[in-house]
């Protein structure tokens, strides 16, 4: 496939980068204008300025006043659950806080119980509708998290429908357990239910080969610093790297765990203060915001210039979710960088692309126009400057997603 006559050909990286972009280096987009992109047998094999463009007699797309970039890369999703929670919009809009609807059944447990009535395969269908779904809107590798089931049989169910949507879809998958999202009501005490995850899902998640991630929700009320690092820990045991949600709602430590077990990402923190933004600095955990948590939940958004200016390496994702986040479209989560935590759209562009590839080790793959990645791009609509993608933040400026060569 030869894409031609592209008015700008973005995030064009001659070598594969081995380490994600920081600090100021974030605000640098690489275009290439009037530019050609060969793709074949799934790969980028070639690029440049259209004079150098070769003769080709294969399929040809002409790409004329639109601009193409790397596919999207989605590093904290939660897309497999049973069914919509909009009950608890209302709530929220009638001033119920998100702790407080967790309290009385709501929340991961409300979506536990939908979760665990359903079989495998009608979780599968309904999952896969929302796979197509961030597909046509740019996104081409995705991670999806268990923590909806909450027993072990229905955590495992969440998993396999995770790996057969990368089977049966043109989206890299990388899949984690999340057994730590909530402890569920028929439990009597925390203790208990984290022996399970530790005696009983663990080692199962692990003989199926269903996970590479583990992930542990550090937040009040829910699981202690000390109870992430024990669980981490087990998971690390079994060959699960850590990716952690920390500092949702207030500062629990998760970003100090984080660190501590070498998490790939630390995801969320709409809370953090200097001490966090220190610790992560010293490290090489990269820190995942979710805007459209914070945007649905109507939260304080996470400082991203500040730790921008600490040279830290940001990366953003959707956390698309029926609770806190329902929805999946990255190009939201741009404006969402772009107009919320003031973010350039070329380090909104970076953060969602090669940054997130990093956070889920998939940048030798995806990320960025370089030769032998995969030929995952998007194709823009006719628009005045890719600056206009997060501008327009209602528009759907998406024209043509292409995974691996072929068109979705």
């Amino acid at each position: 496939m030869l894409i031609k006559n592209i008015k700008g050909l973005a995030q064009v990286r001659e070598k594969s980068l081995t380490k994600p972009i920081a600090g100021e280096d974030l605000d640098v987009l690489p275009i290439i204008e009037n530019a050609f992109l060969l793709i074949e047998n799934g790969l980028i094999t070639d690029y440049g300025p259209m004079p150098a463009c070769p003769e080709y007699s294969g399929k040809q797309i002409d790409a004329a006043g639109k601009f193409v970039l790397p596919g999207f890369v989605d590093s904290h999703t939660h897309l497999v659950f049973a069914e919509s929670r909009e009950s608890e919009f209302v709530d929220k809009l009638k001033g119920a806080t998100y702790a407080e609807i967790a309290a009385k059944g709501g929340g991961i447990l409300n979506s536990a119980k939908k979760l665990r009535a359903l079989s495998e395969d009608q979780l599968f269908e309904r999952t896969l509708q929302r796979a197509q779904e961030i597909i046509s809107h740019g996104t081409v590798a995705v991670e999806i998290k268990s923590g909806y089931g909450l027993t072990t049989e229905d955590e495992l169910k969440m998993l396999r429908v995770a790996r057969r949507i990368g089977q049966e879809t043109a989206l890299t998958v990388k899949t984690t357990f999340l057994g730590a999202h909530a402890v569920p009501q028929e439990f009597s005490s925390r203790r208990a239910y984290i022996d399970l995850i530790l005696n009983e899902m663990i080692p199962a998640v692990a003989e199926e080969r269903l996970a590479d991630y583990i992930d542990v929700f550090c937040e009040e009320g829910f699981f202690s610093p000390e109870e992430t690092e024990e669980i981490v820990e087990a998971g690390k045991n079994y060959g699960f790297k850590p990716k952690i949600h920390a500092n949702q709602l207030n500062i629990s430590g998760g970003v100090q765990v984080g660190v501590k077990t070498g998490a790939i990402s630390v995801d969320h923190l709409e809370s953090i203060g200097r001490a966090e933004i220190e610790v992560l600095r010293k490290s090489s955990t990269i820190p995942t915001l979710l805007p459209g948590a914070a945007f649905f939940l109507n939260m304080p958004f996470p400082p991203a210039r500040e730790m921008i200016q600490a040279d830290l390496p940001v990366s953003i994702a959707t956390d698309y979710n029926p609770g806190s986040a329902p929805c999946g479209r990255m190009d939201f989560m741009l404006s969402l960088a772009c107009i919320k935590m003031r973010m350039t759209p070329a380090e909104a562009v970076n953060a969602a692309t090669i940054n997130a590839a990093f956070a889920m080790e998939v940048e030798k793959q995806f990320g960025s126009i370089t030769k032998g990645k995969a030929g995952s791009v998007i194709i823009t609509k006719k628009i005045p400057s890719l600056n206009y993608l997060p501008y327009s933040f209602a528009s759907d400026n998406i024209e043509e997603v292409i995974i691996n060569g072929e068109i979705q």
